[in-house]
């Protein structure tokens, strides 16, 4: 049976995935949602003998029903491949009494590389399906990983172009030096002279501007999204958290039908909606645990009903959750308000005139399985330190925000429910905020130089990610104003 996608504002007509996926963001400016969620069809003995590849045929052929068979095999064989440091893509490591979802294994250390490298293979495959003709520009805002990641599967890919916006000052060093020294001859990086939701908001500007479009469409070109927006982000994470489970059966750590907590570090919300979705499709997932920084508009969210992003934004060591507007919580949104996208509009209109939406007691009521709390700087490191005392086993900045949040958890409810913690970015990433954790006498040193000592105290090799990007040389110096950021489109594509 077909699954189609309609907006979650409901002004446009139900699309397949693939139109989905290549128009990344409804004309409404909603996003797009399944019309209705598939349940597994697999047994888990069934799937707890598969390959991660394998496992993705199953769960994304439930959502991506206009892929032939051959399409969809052919897009998870070109993008779970050799680019993976470790076999099993994913691999579960346990440590001090959870197991930690290691996403970080692919080209750019960062778990968007699950979804993201995926995503070209996609977008190409629905062009095709679609008789699309013109060039395909990817247009993204980035929080550090998404960007280099979207980068890396774009570059030099026929029949598209990718402009890359990030926050000059709002990303670790790692993070900038990956996306400034990116190879291709179709991709841009630009800096924006304010924070990732100030470059959220301009890419979806842009995205709804009618004039803009005009004028690409007469150019030749069309718009795209490589961020969590893009349905065909969000299918590819569903299959962490099945194949997760999986993994447990086949240890036999967990019986078929036990249920798991899932821990997740939360900025823009797509991948604890993944597991809410993976949940929805009978997998038996107890505690959604939504973990946020410092920068904690989720955690007031599920504690008090109210979405308020009128709050001062917070730089911290763990940037790619420095977000104050969760795009993807739209999605949950919809959901919760029974799929009425009059009501979920209504709510989008609020945050976007007033930076604020309060919840109905009967939709507070459907979040029940959700639980939020939140880590500081503090706290976060702390995590680190301590985890690394106890075990040997290291971790980023981002995974400890989440592992921290884990454990106020346990301390509040004496829950032992056996929990997986989306372990999102590889240490390396994240150096000298990761070994300063450790001991303050790092602090001094710079992030490149310090991956050597991390190597060595975490037993770990050295990502080739980190060593090529030690002499790379910059190839993208671009700066704007929030402002500019549609004259600096118009620009690079040429279109005056």
């Amino acid at each position: 049976m077909e699954v189609l996608y309609r907006s979650t504002r409901g002004k446009s007509e139900p699309v397949t995935a693939s139109m989905a996926i290549l128009k990344g963001l409804a004309k409404d400016g909603g996003l797009f949602v399944p019309d209705r969620i598939p349940k597994l069809t697999l047994t888990m003995d069934k799937l707890s003998g598969m390959s991660y590849q394998e496992t993705a045929y199953e769960v994304m052929k439930l959502f991506l029903t206009d892929f032939t068979e051959e399409e969809l095999k052919n897009c998870i064989a070109n993008a779970y491949d050799s680019k993976f440091d470790t076999e099993q893509i994913a691999p579960l490591k346990e440590a001090d009494g959870a197991y930690y979802l290691e996403l970080f294994h692919g080209k750019t250390i960062a778990f968007k590389d699950m979804a993201l490298s995926i995503l070209p293979h996609f977008m190409l495959t629905a062009a095709r399906k679609n008789q699309v003709t013109n060039e395909i520009v990817i247009l993204t805002a980035t929080s550090g990983d998404t960007g280099k990641a979207a980068l890396a599967g774009f570059a030099d890919v026929k029949g598209t172009r990718i402009i890359v916006f990030y926050p000059k000052n709002g990303v670790s060093p790692v993070q900038e030096k990956q996306m400034v020294t990116q190879k291709g001859d179709n991709t841009y990086v630009v800096g924006i002279h304010g924070n990732f939701d100030d470059a959220q908001t301009g890419v979806k500007t842009l995205f709804s501007d009618k004039e803009l479009a005009a004028l690409m469409a007469e150019k030749g070109f069309q718009f795209s999204s490589a961020n969590s927006i893009n349905i065909g982000r969000l299918v590819p994470q569903i299959v962490y958290y099945v194949y997760a489970y999986a993994r447990l059966c086949a240890q036999g750590a967990v019986k078929e039908g036990e249920p798991i907590n899932v821990v997740v570090p939360t900025g823009n919300f797509g991948n604890i909606l993944a597991a809410f979705y993976a949940k929805n499709m009978g997998l038996p997932i107890a505690k959604l645990i939504c973990a946020s920084n410092e920068n904690k508009v989720l955690y007031d969210f599920f504690k008090t009903g109210t979405y308020d992003k009128n709050r001062e934004f917070v730089l911290t060591s763990s940037p790619s959750m420095d977000i104050l507007i969760s795009s993807n919580l739209e999605r949950l949104i919809y959901r919760i308000a029974g799929e009425d996208a009059d009501k979920n509009a209504a709510l989008m209109k609020q945050l976007s005139e007033k930076g604020s939406y309060q919840l109905t007691p009967e939709m507070e009521e459907q979040l029940a399985d959700f639980y939020g709390n939140y880590a500081s700087e503090e706290e976060t490191a702390q995590m680190i330190s301590a985890l690394y005392q106890k075990t040997g086993y290291i971790i980023d900045t981002h995974t400890a925000v989440a592992a921290k949040v884990y454990e106020k958890y346990k301390t509040e409810t004496n829950d032992r429910t056996k929990t997986v913690i989306a372990s999102t970015a590889s240490p390396f990433k994240f150096t000298k905020a990761v070994m300063r954790a450790i001991d303050e006498k790092y602090a001094a040193q710079e992030d490149l130089a310090l991956a050597d000592t991390l190597s060595e105290l975490g037993g770990v090799k050295i990502p080739e990610a980190i060593e090529e990007i030690r002499t790379a040389p910059v190839r993208h110096d671009r700066a704007c104003e929030k402002e500019e950021m549609k004259a600096v489109v118009t620009e690079i594509l040429g279109l005056m």
